[in-house]
């Protein structure tokens, strides 16, 4: 497989306000004084209480949502359409009047059918076998394979996952975890995750980013220096989960 192109991510946010347009509820302040810098091919990781406003953060930076006092650089430009971006969403969004191959297929370009992409990706996915199945069926934990090789396959240069493993059980979540580190260690992209999961992110993560409850902004961060590959059971995961825990309770718990 070719390497992808990376792109860095440059976050300002001063304020992001929903209000009300009949105006009978007061406006909802989601994000102030937000600032994050994210390097090329990093894979980083947000965590903080429910509805803190990560999937905001996240609709801003994709720009499903435009809206903001402040900017948003990729590579210098404040375009998102100037980089190529892959999102994955809680629930794989497959087509369900077409197969596997067809639903990854259909974001490819002529080259990349061509050199039969969706295939190779597919194939590293262990769904090889599974091309001609439409999405129903298959399992939960198969459509959300499908779902990742689909975002992959793309050559994204910054790959967005909203907690896209969640509700699975845990080896099917872990099997996905190590597919997803499969891909990215092949072709490295810029990749901003989110979950709950600390023990996720300190396994799949360069850095973390700790989120305040709202309205939203950078709390703390932290490297995870682990060498790669890494063991979702080690005690060396563990034991990082358990120090982040004793040092930042308040922060854990949404307090701050």
């Amino acid at each position: 497989m070719e390497n992808l192109v990376s792109a860095s991510i440059s976050v300002n946010i001063k304020k992001k306000v929903f209000k009300d347009t009949n105006k009978k509820i007061p406006d909802h302040v989601a994000i102030e004084n937000l600032f994050l810098k994210i390097p090329k091919a990093e894979f980083c990781t947000l965590i903080g209480p429910s509805g803190c406003g990560k999937t905001t953060l996240l609709n801003l930076i994709s720009g499903i949502d435009k809206s903001l006092e402040g900017t948003i650089d990729f590579e210098g430009k404040k375009n998102i359409n100037a980089i190529k971006l892959a999102y994955m969403f809680q629930s794989p969004r497959l087509l369900p009047w077409l197969n596997v191959l067809e639903n990854v297929e259909i974001i490819l370009d002529k080259e990349q059918k061509k050199n039969n992409r969706a295939k190779d990706i597919l194939q590293i996915m262990g769904l090889e076998k599974f091309l001609f199945y439409y999405p129903q069926k298959l399992s939960g934990g198969m459509q959300r394979r499908v779902a990742l090789a689909r975002s992959f396959a793309s050559k994204p240069e910054l790959f967005i996952l909203d907690e896209p493993f969640v509700s699975l059980d845990e080896p099917a979540a872990n099997s996905l975890r190590e597919m997803l580190l499969n891909l990215w260690t092949k072709e490295p992209t810029t990749i901003i995750f989110i979950t709950h999961d600390l023990k996720e992110a300190i396994y799949l993560s360069d850095r973390i980013i700790f989120l305040s409850k709202p309205p939203a902004k950078v709390l703390k961060e932290k490297r995870i220096l682990l060498k790669r590959p890494r063991d979702f059971y080690s005690p060396e995961i563990e034991n990082i989960k358990i120090d982040i825990l004793s040092k930042n309770k308040l922060i854990l718990k949404g307090m701050i």
